[in-house]
């Protein structure tokens, strides 16, 4: 009954109140499986620890300090596997819509009044919200190893990579509805894109110690400016690398958003 009253409410509210209202009631519907099942969320926090721990040591040995502009490995590191994090939650937004697509509920939900850019921020926001969770633990816990801590800094990079977790959510929301009942082709398509990107990026590696046309074509990869936003963030500094990301993230988001938008669109049709 009450779901239904939030939901009716939403005729009541116009422009840019609605749609801040209809995200609020899917982000909770969203969350509500999550928090159902806390040894997931457990698991997903102690994933990125590992891999910091396994990882980092080979990186430093491998590739060398001077690489890092004169940081050390972990200050460099972390936010990389941050970003990875986002990317990897974001990215899977459209995996729980295929489920919906097959049972039926999704149809049910787009009979609501509920605004359609709304279903999909609302979605990749309950797969920023443990990573905020998670990028602040990771932080804490690595103090101890020589990881510089400045929470203000954090939390606005944070912020930054939730503005592109909308878009690239919505991005993964419309794949999913165009290769509905073929799942194969949204995992391929996902998989085939999230990885170059990646490497691209310098997420794991620096992308200086690559050959020339990495390099270039680093230039044309929106998560490259993301990832040198939050590396600028995380040790303590706001300059052009967090400008740039800002940038970058926002346009993701604007035209994930109109992607998404229109797929829902031809989807109703």
């Amino acid at each position: 009954m009450a779901a239904h009253g939030t939901i009716a409410g939403t005729r009541e509210k116009h422009g840019l109140g609605r749609v801040l209202h209809d995200t609020r009631y899917v982000f909770w519907r969203e969350m509500l499986l999550p928090l159902r099942d806390p040894f997931s969320l457990v698991f997903s926090l102690l994933q990125p620890l590992v891999f910091l721990g396994l990882f980092g040591p080979l990186l430093g040995a491998a590739v060398g300090a001077p690489a890092f502009g004169g940081q050390s490995t972990l200050q460099w590191f972390l936010p990389g596997v941050v970003v990875m994090i986002a990317l990897f939650g974001t990215s899977m937004t459209g995996s729980n819509l295929q489920y919906e697509l097959m049972t039926g509920s999704y149809e049910r939900i787009l009979a609501t009044p509920l605004s359609r850019s709304s279903l999909m921020i609302g979605r990749a926001l309950k797969e920023w919200a443990p990573l905020v969770v998670q990028g602040l633990l990771i932080a804490l816990v690595c103090i101890p190893f020589g990881f510089v801590f400045h929470p203000l800094h954090v939390v606005a990079g944070l912020v930054i990579l939730g503005i592109f977790g909308i878009g690239l959510g919505a991005l993964s929301y419309a794949l999913a509805l165009v290769s509905q009942n073929k799942e194969w082709i949204f995992w391929g398509v996902q998989q085939t894109l999230l990885f170059p990107l990646m490497i691209l990026s310098g997420i794991m590696l620096p992308i200086e110690a690559g050959p020339g046309w990495m390099q270039t074509a680093s230039l044309f990869n929106p998560l490259t400016y993301l990832v040198n936003a939050e590396r600028e963030l995380f040790a303590g500094s706001v300059g052009t690398d967090t400008l740039l990301g800002l940038l970058a993230a926002a346009v993701t988001a604007a035209v994930g958003l109109a992607v998404g938008v229109k797929a829902i669109s031809r989807n109703i049709r």
